[in-house]
């Protein structure tokens, strides 16, 4: 796996972030809020910082790849965190979608040049 794979990866995990900030900036307050929006707007910059770093460089990911991979890391992360911090449901069709949505990445990865 190059680096440009890995800061992908991280780059979605930082999309998380900005989908979970602002789910949680949703019910906040005052300083919470601005907390959670600065929280938002510093995984926003991260996020896309990296996804433009590994679209780049000696083993650089094809745009359609990396913006691919990138949003069903961000999508696969946020289901996830919707469920452990936001007590979203677990229902039969979630996981099989969400399951259809890791494979789909992992493929993209594995065909990728």
């Amino acid at each position: 796996m190059s680096i440009n794979w890995v800061l992908l990866i991280i780059g979605g995990l930082f999309e998380t972030g900005f989908a979970v900030s602002l789910g949680k900036a949703q019910g906040a307050t005052g300083k919470a809020l601005a907390f959670w929006l600065c929280t938002f707007a510093v995984c926003v910059a991260i996020s896309m910082y990296l996804l433009f770093k590994a679209m780049g460089g000696e083993k650089a990911i094809p745009v359609g790849t990396a913006y691919a991979v990138w949003g069903a890391i961000g999508a696969i992360g946020t289901v996830i965190s919707g469920i452990l911090w936001f007590h979203e449901p677990v229902t039969f069709w979630r996981m099989f979608f969400l399951s259809t949505l890791i494979i789909s990445v992992v493929g993209l990865q594995v065909v990728s040049s």
